[in-house]
């Protein structure tokens, strides 16, 4: 019988993770600190074989909260790792698109709309606004009001 990912994931990412959970047969979720997220990812995606499919971003009460989004196509499930970046004003992190290019776009959304800054990523022009967007103003950010 094959091993469940869960077990997997724990053997090889235990020390980097936490919060662990299953809620539903299809649904994993994790928690990590921004600092492992590349390292997460590479496990993930190049010795596990998921398939990163996705990240999301939104300004929470105490930070920013990214959900970074892997399939295991095998069976179905998604495997979704927390990461709460903790500066209000400068957010930052390290990019995964140095990882694997499918995550270059989603990261440049995110630095546009929210104000994210992703270390070492190669390109974070423009993607969805207007070229002459003000420079530091986020439409998703919750304190500022925008002009556009």
């Amino acid at each position: 019988m094959e091993e469940n990912i869960v077990d997997i994931i724990k053997e090889k990412l235990g020390d980097k993770l936490s919060n662990l959970t299953q809620p539903s047969l299809r649904r994993i979720y994790a928690q990590a600190d921004p600092q492992d997220i590349v390292a997460i990812a590479k496990t993930l995606f190049w010795d596990l074989g998921l398939r990163f499919s996705t990240a999301t971003a939104a300004q929470i009460e105490n930070g920013f909260e990214i959900l970074y989004h892997f399939s295991f196509d095998k069976t179905g499930q998604m495997v979704t790792v927390r990461t709460l970046l903790k500066d209000k004003d400068h957010p930052e992190t390290d990019s995964l698109s140095t990882t694997f290019k499918a995550a270059e776009w989603i990261e440049r959304e995110m630095h546009e709309i929210l104000g994210i800054h992703f270390r070492n990523h190669p390109n974070l022009a423009h993607l969805l606004l207007v070229d002459d967007w003000p420079e530091g103003e986020y439409p998703l950010r919750k304190e500022q009001k925008h002009k556009h």
